[in-house]
């Protein structure tokens, strides 16, 4: 196993890794709308969701890897009618690649954010759609 970190993207706030690669996989731990210094990014959904998908970024840039090598991802949302608003500023990170994906509805979140999302990334890979 190795662990991934960057300062790019905010510590972890418990006793966890941003991420860690084993047996050609990068597991990132879920990202909240933390800045990389560690404050909240106030706003609404959309506002924290790309706060979330550029700490995704830097994770797995630190791991080597980007979007495109993404196999799964799993979102949990505070409330189910953002889903549609997460789902347009996910599309702009992804583009046209559509890893698997669950979602799901949780009753609080860290920090009473609206969204966390984790990934499961293929490490090395470089794919391009």
């Amino acid at each position: 196993m190795k662990l991934i970190s960057t300062k790019e993207a905010p510590q972890a706030i418990g006793p966890y890794s941003q991420a860690i690669e084993a047996n050609g996989f990068i597991f990132t731990s879920g990202q909240i709308a933390l800045r990389p210094d560690g404050t909240l990014q106030d706003g609404d959904i959309e506002h924290q969701t790309h706060q979330v998908m550029k700490n995704l970024f830097y994770v797995l840039e630190a791991a080597g890897a980007h979007f495109n090598d993404v196999v799964k991802t799993t979102i949990f949302l505070a409330d189910m009618n953002d889903f549609a608003k997460v789902n347009e500023v996910y599309a702009h990170y992804f583009g046209l690649h559509k890893p698997a994906r669950s979602t799901v509805a949780v009753k609080t979140l860290p920090k009473n954010v609206l969204v966390e999302i984790e990934c499961i990334a293929l490490a090395g890979a470089n794919y391009t759609f």
